[in-house]
């Protein structure tokens, strides 16, 4: 079948997330046939690069054949059991590999489903922890400027983006705030100076606030859905000693950056700190079930641990808690960073993305080149004499582009980034870039595609092109 026929089956059924559903009359619902490695196909044989991981979780692309074996050979086992007084080889086995590789100290792992929900189980358990040491006054949450911890309510309450958290203010709680480190706009050698000047702010809030606050939550060195808002490891070095100082839990939110996307296998590494909650999911089962975990110490697991107070205990779950294909296909993502060296890999692709970035990309259109790891991101600025229309929307305009050019991406205002899989190939990584600059030409060239259909609703997910 062609895409039409999908097409007009989606719009009479599918309610998209974070999508302004009016926005696809002009530009219709891309349906997908099939994906393998980097490229995803339509039903017409279209074929598109899968330069942002599909929202940042195939790590290792798509239809992966170890991965698809560890699946395929789960579900001939065991599928689901309930983790409530049940467990199974696969979660154990997981489970011991991440408390490998996590930073010391963080040994226990409570598993949930999304991002969102392991958001809000590392707040919940904060809070709680604080509780059963007999300080319920410690129930407050520090959160950065530019934040964005997920759009559950609690997730919700600590992330600071207005198109997520305005329409639903009345149910959030409200957080207390310091200004983001963000050095985006910085020359690189600044960063750690301007770094360190942000832990100002904090102590600050720190010393009249402790008796209240039982954590701060932060996105460790980059923060995402903000725009890819870039700082130095020195942040978190500061943040750990002044949440100690001031009995504070430290809680890393790794949703998006965790399992090598910044060059190191957890970005806290950078700043050789551990924080009492380490938030994962996304690339924790590289794209194939929905999975996520919260790792703590031993510490925080024994406040709950009692023989006599069923309260104490924490009262959290989920139907799929610990699904064991999830847990599975986790494994097997985990076993291959080991066998191919990925993380010595990526560290070598990120250099051939930031050389081929500078010689391909535009520079007259291209405004605070950053990078961390395998995560690439400029501003797209307009060409020399011209100005965006007021009702343009940028972020929409170049990924309508980029598309005709078999390119996926998916700008965030103007703030274009790049978050590849792994196993993106050097010439793939030239087809990446050569396909961008031509989106930024024809995007230039067509001024009825930048004006004329972009006058649509500013009510969009910022990660759909607001």
């Amino acid at each position: 079948m062609s895409n039409s026929i999908w097409i007009e089956q989606d719009q009479r059924l599918i309610w998209h997330p974070c999508t302004q559903m009016h926005d696809h009359e002009s530009f219709p619902i891309l349906p997908i046939k099939r994906a393998q490695g980097i490229w995803l196909e339509d039903f017409e044989g279209h074929r598109y690069m899968d330069a942002i991981s599909s929202w940042w979780v195939n790590i290792f692309g798509h239809a992966h054949p170890d991965l698809n074996a560890a699946l395929c050979a789960q579900a001939q086992q065991l599928s689901h059991i309930m983790l409530a007084g049940f467990s199974h080889q696969p979660i154990i086995e997981l489970s011991a590999l991440l408390v490998e590789r996590a930073p010391e100290g963080l040994v226990r792992c409570f598993y949930a489903d999304n991002g969102a929900s392991a958001i809000e189980v590392a707040l919940k358990m904060s809070m709680h922890a604080w509780r059963n040491q007999g300080q319920p006054k410690k129930h407050r949450f520090v959160a950065l400027s530019n934040s964005y911890h997920g759009e559950t309510l609690g997730a919700l309450s600590v992330t600071d983006i207005p198109l997520f958290s305005a329409t639903y203010a009345p149910l959030l709680t409200t957080p207390l705030r310091v200004p983001s480190p963000d050095c985006s706009h910085l020359p690189a050698t600044e960063w750690q100076q301007h770094s360190i000047a942000a832990l100002a702010a904090v102590e600050t809030l720190f010393s009249q606030h402790h008796s209240d606050i039982a954590a701060i939550i932060v996105e460790p060195l980059v923060q995402g859905a903000a725009g890819m808002r870039m700082y130095h490891p020195a942040y978190l070095s500061g943040l750990r000693i002044l949440c100690d100082q001031y009995r504070i839990h430290l809680i890393a939110d790794e949703i998006a950056v965790g399992f090598g996307r910044t060059g190191t296998f957890f970005a806290c590494e950078q700043a050789k700190i551990a924080p009492d909650f380490l938030c994962l999911s996304k690339a924790l089962t590289a794209g194939y079930l929905p999975m996520s975990v919260v790792l703590t110490t031993d510490a925080i697991y024994q406040l709950f641990y009692d023989r006599h107070e069923h309260q104490k205990g924490f009262m959290h779950s989920h139907s799929y808690t610990g699904n064991a294909l999830a847990a599975a296909v986790a494994v097997a993502s985990l076993q291959l960073f080991d066998r191919d060296q990925i993380i010595l890999q990526n560290q070598q692709k990120a250099v051939w993305m930031q050389q081929t970035a500078k010689r391909i990309l535009p520079s007259a259109q291209v405004s605070n080149l950053r990078q961390c790891g395998m995560i690439l991101a400029f501003d797209w600025v307009p060409a020399p004499g011209q100005s965006w229309d007021p009702n343009c929307r940028p972020g929409l305009l170049l990924h309508r582009a980029a598309l005709q050019h078999g390119i996926l991406i998916r700008p965030i205002g103007h703030q274009v980034y790049v978050m590849p899989p792994y196993i993106i190939s050097e010439s793939e990584m030239e087809e990446l870039f050569e396909g961008i600059a031509s989106a930024m030409r024809t995007a230039q060239e067509q001024p009825d595609l930048r004006w004329a259909s972009l006058v649509q609703s500013a009510s969009n997910h910022p990660m759909d092109l607001a």
